[in-house]
C-alpha cells in the first residue's frame, strides 16, 4: 500500500520527537551527537521530503513541508539547521537541474548515502562579487569564497551558486573538503564559532581557480534571481522562527507543570493564542508580500520573546549551559537573521522599537 503524504508527515514528526528532541542539548554543542541522528534520518529515508515521486521521493507538498521545518525547529534548532541545507539542495537540484543532472545527483539523496549542502548566500551581498565564476575550457573557474556553507563533514558535497561577469550565476556541485585538482583548489576555514549551532559545522570554503566541470554544472539563474527569490519566499523561512518559538512555548509550559504558578499558565495561554495567530498569517501564501512579511517578522519576534519567557520561566536554572531554555534563547536568535534581507530586517527592528515605552 502507497505511503500518504500526511502519514510521511507523521512519521517525520514521530522521529524529531522521539530521536531528535531528547539529545538536542547535546546537538547544540557536539557534532558527534548530530551524526547518529541525520544518519537515522537516512535510515528512514527522510532527508529528502521534496523528491520528486518518479526519483522515489514522497515530493510532500509546500504546506506539510513547512509543518515538518516547524516541528524540527521545534525539537532541535541544530538538527533543524543542518538538515534543511541537504533539503533545500534537493528542491533546487529538482526543479533547477537538467534531466541529466537530477538523474546524477538525487538518487540515494533520500537515504544519505549521497549528502549535499548549499551555498549560495554570497550572492545576497552587494558591491563585487565574494565568488566569481569565468568560462574556461571544460567548464567554469571559481575564484573567492562561499563565507558560509553549513555541514562539513556531514555532507559530501554542496550545490554553490557563483557570479558571472554578466550578473548571472552559475550554480554547480562542488567538493566539501580541501581538495586540490585541475590547477585549482579548495580550502575549507573553519568551523565558525557560533553563539548557537556550532556543531552543524559551519566554514568558510574559499576557491582558487577551482574548475567546476560542465558535468558538474546544474542550472544558470539570471541577475537578481536571489532577491527575486527572498522577495516571493519572505514568509516561507518563518517555519522555523514558528518552530523555535513553540519550543520556547513547551519549556514556559514544562515550568508551570514543575511550579503550578498561575501567572506562568497565564503567560503561556497569551503567547500560545498570539503564535496560532501568527502560524495562520504565515501559512496563507496567497496573502500580499507586505503582509508575508509581516508574518516573517511577527515570527522573529515570537521566536525572540517565547525564548525570553522560556528563560524568565525557568529562573536561575535556565542561565546553565546546560539548560533547553538558553539554548532555545540563542537558537532564537539564529533564526532571526537566518536568510536576513533589508526588509526583514527593517521590520524587525521596527517591531522591536514599536514595543517600547513605559509599561500601562
Amino acid at each position: 500500500m502507497a505511503v500518504t503524504e500526511s502519514e510521511t508527515l507523521d512519521r517525520a514528526v514521530a522521529f524529531l520527537r522521539e530521536v531528535v528532541r531528547p539529545d538536542a542539548n547535546a546537538m547544540d554543542e557536539d557534532p558527534e551527537a548530530l551524526r547518529p541522528a541525520l544518519a537515522a534520518m537516512g535510515e528512514r529515508k527522510l532527508m529528502a521530503l521534496r523528491l520528486p515521486a518518479e526519483y522515489g521521493g514522497p515530493e510532500l507538498p509546500e504546506p506539510l513541508f513547512r509543518a515538518y521545518q516547524e516541528e524540527a525547529a521545534r525539537a532541535s534548532g541544530a538538527f533543524a539547521f543542518l538538515q534543511t541545507q541537504h533539503q533545500s539542495a534537493v528542491s533546487m537540484i529538482a526543479k533547477g537541474g537538467s534531466e541529466e543532472f537530477r538523474a546524477k545527483y538525487l538518487p540515494g539523496m533520500d537515504d544519505g548515502s549521497r549528502t549535499i549542502g548549499i551555498g549560495f548566500s554570497q550572492l545576497r551581498r552587494s558591491g563585487p562579487p565574494a565568488l566569481s565564476a569565468t568560462r574556461a575550457s571544460g567548464g567554469y573557474r571559481l575564484n573567492g569564497m562561499a563565507p558560509w556553507v553549513t555541514g562539513h563533514t556531514f555532507f559530501k558535497e554542496f550545490l554553490v551558486g557563483a557570479s558571472l561577469p554578466d550578473g548571472e550565476a552559475v550554480f554547480g556541485v562542488v567538493p566539501f573538503e580541501n581538495r586540490e585538482e585541475n590547477g585549482g583548489a579548495i580550502v575549507c576555514k573553519g568551523p565558525m564559532r557560533l553563539a548557537a549551532m556550532e556543531a552543524a559545522l559551519t566554514m568558510v570554503v574559499e576557491f582558487k581557480d577551482w574548475l567546476l566541470p560542465d558535468e558538474a554544472v546544474g542550472f544558470v539563474k539570471p541577475q537578481g534571481w536571489i532577491q527575486n527569490n527572498d522577495m516571493i519566499n519572505v514568509s516561507l523561512q518563518a517555519s522555523f522562527a514558528i518552530g523555535c518559538a513553540r519550543a520556547g512555548l513547551d519549556l514556559v509550559l514544562e515550568a508551570y507543570e514543575k511550579k503550578g504558578m498561575p501567572f506562568l499558565k497565564e503567560a503561556w495561554d497569551a503567547l500560545d493564542a498570539e503564535h496560532w495567530a501568527c502560524k495562520a498569517l504565515a501559512d496563507n501564501q496567497e496573502l500580499p508580500r507586505e503582509d508575508r512579511l509581516r508574518a516573517r517578522v511577527w515570527a522573529i519576534d515570537m521566536a525572540a520573546r517565547c525564548g525570553h519567557a522560556a528563560v524568565a520561566a525557568h529562573s536561575g536554572q535556565a542561565a546553565g549551559k546546560k539548560h533547553a531554555a538558553q539554548r532555545v534563547y540563542r537558537e532564537a536568535m539564529v533564526f532571526t537573521v537566518s536568510a536576513q534581507t533589508a526588509d526583514v530586517m527593517e521590520g524587525t527592528l521596527r517591531r522591536l522599537v514599536a514595543r517600547g515605552g513605559e509599561p500601562a
